[in-house]
């Protein structure tokens, strides 16, 4: 089989989902979900995987043990890929990121080095200017309200410096092509235009070396 799309069901089911979030809905209903949410995902990582490395499918289920939001199920499906990308199915719509969401004390620090090394922070500029220059849009995460520790608030690139995290990101509401082979396209196609910003953050900022916890 290929990856066709996402029936319209797929909306169908978050949409009620939303409105009830329950343990009763979600086996109810987890046929609608295995079939019409699941199902054209697991084909459209399969069909990603040549090019941008094999997908995993994340947990339905939420981690409720530390918030005060104890709804027990995500209202949207995530799948991450090897090389970096990340899609996201819900109620309102698609989305792609690709990036570093979070970054560890160690890459942090190796990402704001490179920053404010006039090559490496030259280069990040320019990458930038080309993903959004080819439809996706770079966003901080977690940025400082102010300067770093040791970097002058005067510094060219502060904005940069101030963030945590950095990702590409594009959204697309809900369409009759999410119900097509053209949401792939879509998809392969973020993957492709921000795979540059990928590209400098593994070669400036690289995995974490810190042990896991």
């Amino acid at each position: 089989m290929t990856f066709t799309g996402w029936p319209a069901e797929a909306l169908d089911f978050y949409e009620h989902l939303e409105a009830d979030n329950s343990k009763t809905f979600w086996q109810a209903h987890k046929e609608q979900y295995d079939d019409a949410v699941r199902a054209p995902m697991e084909l459209l990582l399969a069909e990603l995987e040549p090019e941008f490395g094999p997908g995993k499918i994340f947990r339905p289920n939420r981690d409720v043990r530390f918030s005060a939001d104890k709804s027990p199920y995500k209202t949207h499906i995530g799948a991450h890929l090897e090389a970096g990308g990340y899609i996201q199915l819900s109620a309102d719509g698609l989305a792609c990121g690709n990036g570093m969401y979070q970054l560890a004390p160690d890459q942090l620090d190796r990402y704001r080095a490179a920053v404010a090394e006039d090559v490496g922070g030259a280069e990040l500029l320019r990458v930038i200017a080309a993903v959004e220059k080819a439809g996706p849009q770079v966003h901080g995460r977690d940025s400082l309200k102010s300067a770093p520790r040791g970097y002058p608030k005067d510094h060219p690139r502060i904005e940069l410096l101030r963030h945590k995290g950095l990702v590409a990101w594009q959204e697309w509401e809900p369409a009759t092509w999410l119900g097509t082979k053209a949401s792939g396209t879509r998809i392969a196609a973020f993957l492709r235009a921000s795979q540059p910003l990928r590209d400098w953050l593994d070669g400036h900022v690289g995995p974490s070396e810190l042990p896991a916890r």
